[in-house]
């Protein structure tokens, strides 16, 4: 009888951690979704910005420069 009942309770905590652990799993799986969606959030962000560093007036005519020397140092 008191193996029994050793029996059916170490079943009982086991399937309750188990139990626990598909929770925290679950959990999990929709802060990594989340991160992704903020690294995505921040990328875009990012491009952004750079686009408009790169085709600004300053920036654009340093670029222009910098491609006419070399294609004029190729001749």
């Amino acid at each position: 009888m008191n193996q029994t009942v050793r029996a059916r309770l170490s079943a009982l905590v086991c399937g309750a951690r188990t139990a626990l652990r598909r929770r925290a799993a679950r959990r999990d799986a929709g802060m990594v979704t989340s991160e992704y969606a903020m690294g995505i959030v921040a990328a875009v962000a990012f491009a952004v910005v750079l686009y408009k560093v790169v085709t600004s007036g300053t920036v654009s005519a340093e670029l222009q420069g910098i491609v006419k020397r070399a294609l004029d140092a190729g001749m």
